[in-house]
């Protein structure tokens, strides 16, 4: 333990917040906004890879912990043993899809609510995922686990094309690729297989699934002892076909699915099915002409800034729905207003674009976006997909409004009011 959490213990005495350890937080720019709430509500114990940056002025302590070993959690563990042993931990939380089976092992060590890693595997496994929901008999779309390429060609001739390719343990969108003939399919295989991030673990195979179409839409819930809260439903942007890039989201505090009985009955059933009785969930859903359809479930909050715009379009507040449930504590998802929030990415329109700046001209809006974000760093290389999925974004801005089209109206004047500049030439101007 760091000397300053030791230090920060000390300080703490006499305050009765509950006590809450959190496995990792995310970008600055993506998680913020959370990690603040529930440190104003809860004190809060970071198991942290690096020593916290703005993460400190939110936290009353932290652990640098090795969180390499995604499977057995142990060194996560014993820091976390360690940390009640002084004083009792009231819950566990991650909202990192690479945290979220380590923080089940965690709480499980503890037993504390959501200690449950089998069900959070059969959440980070979408191969699990299927063999749950096609047990219980949860409408999904057909789904088979192939090895190589040979496998895959047979499947998706038995299954008809389109087919979409999809990684067994990715998030975001990231490998998935629709294909619409053998020829695609033995040309995408490898781009769904070997794709990785840091702190991910890969399988050697790939799902091939029945292509459903309609509009996409996700709803995050807080369960509770297994009755599921849905919060807020987003409805998403795809972009880059034949890529599932998700290049923006909108939620509306008014929209009706959040009353339709056939989204609230499946939500039902599929956690039921996964077993999933405590924690938070982020279920993405098809919204096919025979009725809705389950393309996966996460258990984390959802992450493109969707809680984000859940709270601004809501009032409910995700990070402390979190934090409640996470502690054995009802949550609060009384919502008290009805605005909508829209959130779009922006990208390169070229790969391998050096990036000089991204700027903004402001004075030619409108109206001025909620927030807009750079996330490219002067002299980076970036790229739009699929050389770029997800990490080829180089800003986002996000929008406030009564509706949903007033926010779409102001993302889209921010994207024909940016420019991204190229480096000034050495020993030159601009």
């Amino acid at each position: 333990m760091s000397e300053l959490a030791s230090e920060s213990s000390t300080l703490s005495e006499g305050d009765d917040r509950p006590r809450l350890l959190l496995i990792g937080t995310g970008g600055q720019q993506y998680r913020e906004y959370l990690l603040g709430s529930i440190g104003r509500h809860y004190r809060v114990h970071l198991l942290s890879t690096a020593e916290p940056t703005w993460e400190r002025q939110h936290v009353t302590g932290w652990t640098v912990v090795d969180m390499r070993d995604t499977l057995a959690a142990t060194e996560l563990t014993a820091a976390a043993r360690e940390l009640g042993d002084d004083e009792p931990l009231a819950g566990v939380l991650a909202w990192d899809e690479a945290r979220v089976l380590q923080a089940a092992k965690v709480a499980e060590a503890l037993w504390l609510p959501g200690g449950d890693p089998d069900t959070a595997m059969r959440c980070r496994d979408k191969h699990l995922t299927r063999a749950a929901l096609e047990k219980a008999g949860v409408p999904q779309p057909r789904s088979v686990l192939v090895s190589d390429v040979d496998e895959a060609l047979a499947t998706a001739e038995s299954i008809g094309y389109p087919v979409v390719l999809k990684p067994r343990a990715m998030a975001a969108s990231l490998g998935v690729v629709r294909v619409d003939s053998p020829a695609e399919l033995k040309e995408r295989f490898a781009f769904a297989r070997d794709i990785t991030i840091p702190g991910a673990w890969r399988y050697d195979q790939v799902l091939v699934e029945e292509c459903v179409t309609g509009e996409e839409i996700s709803v995050d819930s807080a369960v509770h002892v297994g009755e599921v809260h849905p919060m807020f439903v987003a409805r998403k942007q795809i972009g880059y076909a034949p890529y599932f890039e998700e290049v923006g989201h909108v939620v509306d505090g008014a929209d009706p699915l959040l009353a339709d009985e056939s989204i609230t009955q499946l939500l039902h059933d599929a956690h039921l099915a996964l077993g999933f009785t405590d924690g938070m969930t982020h279920t993405e859903l098809m919204m096919t002409a025979d009725g809705p359809k389950v393309i996966e479930v996460n258990a984390r909050l959802g992450g493109d800034l969707i809680p984000y715009l859940g709270l601004r379009a809501t009032g409910i507040d995700p990070g402390l729905a979190a934090a409640a449930v996470a502690c054995g504590e009802s949550p609060n998802v009384t919502p008290t207003r009805r605005l909508a929030g829209a959130v779009r990415f922006f990208y390169p329109d070229h790969d391998d674009t050096e990036i000089g700046a991204v700027d903004l001209d402001v004075d030619s809006l409108p109206t001025r976006p909620d927030r807009f974000v750079v996330l490219a760093e002067p002299g980076e290389v970036m790229s739009p997909p699929p050389k770029g999925t997800l990490f080829g974004r180089v800003a986002f801005a996000t929008a406030v409004a009564d509706g949903p089209r007033q926010c779409l109206d102001t993302l889209a004047a921010v994207r024909s009011a940016l420019t991204i500049r190229a480096p000034a030439a050495a020993g030159g101007g601009r």
